[in-house]
């Protein structure tokens, strides 16, 4: 035992200073959490603010625009995960159909190009491309007589832009994930199904997509876990005031309340509400992962 410690030393002060990140960085700020328990006064500290109990939590939750919010971080989250799903993976099928390779390659260079863009840059992008005035978009739209439509400054375009222009950003990369898992299938399965008469439709339902059943719980179950993100980055660079009613999500409603509002303890209340709620989904979709799918994250 103790020579196996002394062989593996190595190998462990290897992992020392992604332990150390985690526990600063991670793990440290978990103190802060009774702040929601707190009228919490940054001059006072954690010690010596004054306890008040789940008076936050009540305050939050009696908010006439808190339930909004909760609607708001749903619908984007689980459109988010729905057109995640399904787009990479219907891309990935087509692509895995193409016989040039160049062109194969080249299309997955540009699709998963944006996947290593901020939100900083992108942002400034679609607000270029969708301006009223001078976006390429209104600028189409209006050879046919249409007016220009403020796509980020309007509560009823604004949950869709953002879920597509999400998918936009990341769908290259669940495609190469799929395109991965679809070369682990058996060329011999495909050959088989062809004597049998099988046409690429059916080839595709009965042997591609149980080839690939595993990897799409596996995305579908990490997606779940993060029902309640609906993307802190891309809605701050994208809303304003005119789309609180439709765009403001639990984490920019945070953002407001906490550092902006300086209401710590209510908004921290709501970050402990939504990190729990969290928790209860992971845990959740990975059991359902592998009692349906014997998937196991060990």
């Amino acid at each position: 035992m103790k020579r196996s410690f002394f062989f593996n030393l190595p190998l462990h002060l290897l992992l020392l200073p992604a332990v150390i990140l985690v526990l600063i960085y991670s793990y440290g700020p978990m103190l802060g959490i009774v702040i929601a328990f707190q009228k919490f006064i940054p001059a006072k500290g954690f010690f010596e603010s004054q306890f008040v109990g789940w008076k936050n939590f009540e305050y939050v939750f009696h908010l006439s625009d808190f339930p909004k919010v909760m609607i708001n971080t749903l619908f984007i989250s689980i459109m988010k995960i729905i057109a995640g799903l399904f787009v990479p993976l219907a891309v990935s099928l087509m692509l895995n159909e193409v016989r040039q390779h160049f062109f194969k390659r080249s299309v997955q260079t540009l699709i998963y190009l944006p996947h290593f863009l901020s939100w900083v840059i992108l942002g400034g992008v679609l607000i270029d491309i969708l301006s009223p005035s001078t976006g390429i978009v209104n600028s189409f739209i209006g050879i046919f007589g249409i007016e220009p439509i403020y796509f980020l400054g309007d509560n009823s375009w604004f949950p869709f832009v953002t879920v597509l222009s999400d998918v936009w950003k990341e769908f290259g990369f669940s495609t190469i994930v799929y395109l991965a898992a679809l070369t682990g299938i058996n060329p011999s399965m495909y050959e088989a199904a062809i004597m049998d008469g099988a046409g690429r439709l059916r080839q595709t339902w009965h042997i591609t997509l149980p080839g690939i059943r595993y990897m799409i719980v596996l995305l579908l179950t990490l997606s779940l876990g993060n029902v309640l993100n609906a993307g802190f980055d891309q809605i701050f660079n994208l809303y304003s005031p005119q789309v609180y009613e439709s765009g403001d999500i639990i984490d920019t409603y945070v953002y407001r309340m906490g550092l902006i509002s300086a209401q710590f303890g209510p908004a921290t209340a709501v970050g402990l509400f939504k990190s729990v709620i969290s928790l209860i989904l992971i845990s959740t979709t990975y059991y359902l992962a592998y009692r349906f799918a014997k998937y196991r994250i060990f």
